[in-house]
């Protein structure tokens, strides 16, 4: 009786994480939530709470997190906070809003929606872009090389959101958030419960939320199965954080795997993760060089 509450308990983790979340940005001071570092720190914070989850409740052993990992995680962390923040406000989102700026586009609207309405339509553009990107990436294969080196990770962990190419990693942070007029609140709101469950989604932490929960939120579940080492398994549970979109549009799939990777379960290090789009090319290179000089008949 005792463990199952125990376990109960721990399945709650993740929505009451999405609660605090929308709490503390809905009574947080002006000051505070107009500081650029404040949703910086809010994602570490998120990060470091799921991370230390991994070691209270264990999901696999076989995912239990080392130092090579560890560091090779912090690394992209520390790359999608800077250079692929930078990249992606300087060729999408400030191009947007000039654009927005230069077509008169207004949505007065939106400003005027309740706060959890603003992060709820958050949440869905941004999603809704990522839902299509991320299928696109698995059934076309120019998209695919760019995403394959987040499908190589042969172990899932909190941090392992943040692992990937970096052209994916610019592509699928793409949305049309900056075309819509809504307060910096519902958008860092927003961009946190996504964090929440994209961390979770990743994490190798015992907890499997409720219907309540896993019937619009990704899980371990689905998103482990999505990881799955059968290539075909792979293109299922696109959604990065709200699964809601892959059951409308039938490419939900019920499931968990234990067992992930890609190409026998070949682990990539950093530097052939960021080469790897550009595999064909440098293999055929490699080719002419190879092969021997045409000769005179």
């Amino acid at each position: 009786m005792g463990k199952d509450f125990k376990q109960t308990l721990v399945n709650l983790i993740p929505p009451a994480m999405i609660v605090a979340v929308v709490l503390f940005w809905a009574f947080i001071p002006e000051a505070l939530a107009k500081n650029p570092a404040t949703i910086i720190v809010a994602g570490l914070v998120i990060t470091a709470i799921v991370l230390g989850l991994e070691f209270l409740f264990e999901r696999h052993a076989g995912w239990r997190l080392n130092k090579r990992e560890f560091l090779t995680d912090t690394f992209y962390v520390v790359l999608g906070y800077t250079a692929i923040s930078w990249v992606s406000n300087t060729l999408a989102e400030d191009p947007l809003k000039a654009v927005k700026k230069s077509l008169g586009i207004t949505t007065d609207w939106a400003m005027h929606m309740p706060f959890l309405l603003q992060v709820t339509l958050v949440v869905f553009l941004i999603e809704f872009g990522q839902y299509w990107m991320h299928r696109l990436m698995h059934n076309w294969h120019p998209a695919w090389l760019t995403h394959a080196p987040h499908h190589h990770i042969t172990q899932l962990n909190a941090m392992k959101g943040y692992v990937g190419n970096p052209i994916e990693l610019f592509l699928i942070s793409l949305s049309v958030v900056a075309l819509f007029d809504l307060p910096l609140t519902a958008i860092f709101c927003a961009a946190n419960i996504l964090g929440v469950v994209s961390t979770f989604a990743h994490a190798n932490v015992r907890s499997d939320p409720p219907l309540f929960y896993s019937f619009f939120f990704t899980t371990i579940r689905n998103h482990s199965l999505h990881h799955s080492v059968p290539y075909e398994d792979t293109r299922c549970n696109y959604a990065n954080s709200l699964i809601l979109i892959d059951r409308v549009f039938g490419t939900y799939r019920e499931g968990e795997a234990d067992v992930v990777g890609q190409d026998e379960r070949k682990r990539l290090s950093i530097w052939e993760q960021f080469l790897f789009p550009f595999r064909p090319v440098i293999d055929a290179i490699k080719a002419r060089r190879n092969d021997p000089p045409a000769t005179a008949g």
